[in-house]
């Protein structure tokens, strides 16, 4: 008689033919579901409306993932949820057969692998990549060793305007309270040589768009990891007058390509940490968590800048734990308000009031840079006002503040600071900032959107 070890068991699976291997299964059990590469049997068994993956393998292996699998699901870990194993399984001919690992399908999924092979669209590779970069940084954050790293053992998902990737096989995976910079090197030299393996497998079989080149794929996946590490993991400890470095840590983000959607700030005993979580974000996404939290109706690209400020507005005000709706009320009426309202009636036709509202943040950082202090968010309005705003025609530059004008028209002096103005054929270079040195090189066409959202089962125990 079999044995079930499981949490949460499914009655409905105990009267499956579990005296039969998994390869020989009658069809009436199962369901055809796009699945990667795999050393073992694996099938999709259909139960009611539940769909569950079942893999045969020798029982250590079946039960170490089982409870791998459990870790990282209470760590609030994209992986697939846990159901059981399947032990002491017997054919009919006395034949002992290898326990069955359950975990339940991932809704709405599909393997790296079967998008590649599919025939994914360029414009679409960078957003899968970058969510495969993620997972892995995440999961190197929590301390999982994966070791196996690869198209076939990573999911992927579409669900309400967000792209991420999902762990499906931890059959290899150790926990630790932290890795090692050998280990995290180790985990991303299988990454690569597994990653590269598949992808020239899918080229050989003219799977592979023949514009994505094996090496060059790979190549970005390490990159990426490399630059969101290092983004992740510098720490970042200041005074609360220092609290512009907040939207510089924004900044350098963003001019490597990953969108901030969420901060999470904690505060310690010797000053402020900042850790960011990302993921990834569908087009839209922004502008629709704004217009739920403050009822604001803005683009894209706004709703993003206005929603870092929320959050940089939530930390300033140590409210972290307060819910995000209340705390976008009050940054609706102590900040923003206050700035577009500062907007003389004479000058309300020169720009809306989001655009206003990031042409002051802009400008703000900018003037703090310069003057080695944080400017006061409606000091800074003001003096936008007055020195830039009043000189401009009407919705002259509601498309320019952040891209190069059209040609024969003056460009600004520099494109992410609008409070300099335009440029004159004598002016000087405008003033060299680091982070923004690749920036004009990004094609946003092309670009990844991350989302940064949640390490919050780490951030206390990195403190």
């Amino acid at each position: 008689m079999p044995r079930f070890l499981s949490a949460q068991p499914d009655a409905r699976l105990i009267p499956l033919p579990w005296n039969v291997p998994l390869a020989e299964w009658p069809h009436e059990h199962l369901v055809a579901l796009p699945r990667g590469i795999s050393r073992h049997v694996v099938r999709f068994i259909k139960v009611g409306d539940s769909v569950y993956a079942a893999k045969e393998v020798i029982e250590h292996l079946a039960i170490h993932e089982y409870r791998m699998l459990h870790d990282l699901m209470r760590l609030d870990t994209p992986s697939v949820e846990p159901i059981g194993v399947v032990s002491g399984r017997v054919s009919a001919t006395g034949e002992l057969l290898d326990p069955v690992l359950i975990t339940r399908h991932l809704q709405f999924s599909l393997p790296y692998r079967s998008l590649f092979s599919s025939g994914v669209r360029k414009d679409t590779v960078m957003r899968l990549l970058d969510a495969l970069v993620v997972l892995l940084a995440r999961l190197h954050l929590l301390g999982f060793l994966w070791g196996d790293v690869s198209l076939s053992n990573v999911l992927f998902r579409r669900d309400a305007g967000a792209f991420a990737a999902y762990l499906v096989d931890a059959e290899t995976g150790e926990l630790h309270d932290a890795l090692t910079t050998g280990q995290r090197e180790h985990d991303l030299q299988i990454a690569r040589t597994n990653l590269f393996g598949e992808f020239c497998d899918l080229e050989a079989g003219g799977l592979l768009d023949e514009a994505l080149d094996p090496v060059v794929l790979v190549d970005v996946i390490e990159n990426r990891y490399r630059e969101l590490w290092g983004e992740l993991t510098g720490a970042e400890e200041f005074a609360g007058s220092e609290l512009h470095r907040i939207e510089s840590r924004v900044r350098r983000l963003n001019a490597l390509g990953f969108d901030v959607a969420e901060l999470d700030i904690a505060t310690s005993a010797e000053g402020d940490q900042i850790r960011i979580q990302p993921k990834v974000v569908d087009a839209g996404h922004h502008s629709r968590r704004l217009m739920r939290l403050t009822g604001l109706d803005t683009e894209e690209n706004q709703a993003r800048r206005l929603l870092n400020d929320l959050d940089t507005f939530r930390a300033r005000t140590n409210q972290q734990h307060v819910d995000e709706a209340v705390v976008a009320h009050q940054w609706l009426l102590q900040t923003f308000e206050p700035v577009v309202n500062a907007i003389p009636h004479e000058l309300r036709g020169k720009r809306d009031g989001a655009q206003f509202f990031h042409e002051v943040l802009d400008y703000r950082w900018y003037a703090g840079q310069r003057e080695f202090r944080e400017v006061p968010i409606v000091e800074a309005a003001q003096r936008y006002i007055d020195e830039i705003l009043k000189d401009l025609p009407d919705e002259a530059l509601a498309e320019s503040a952040l891209v190069q004008l059209s040609e024969g028209e003056r460009p600004l002096v520099n494109p992410y600071d609008p409070s300099l103005g335009v440029a004159g054929e004598d002016d000087e270079a405008p003033p060299y900032d680091p982070w923004e040195d690749d920036a004009e090189d990004v094609d946003l066409s092309q670009a990844s959107v991350l989302d940064i959202a949640a390490l919050r089962a780490k951030a206390a125990t990195d403190l």
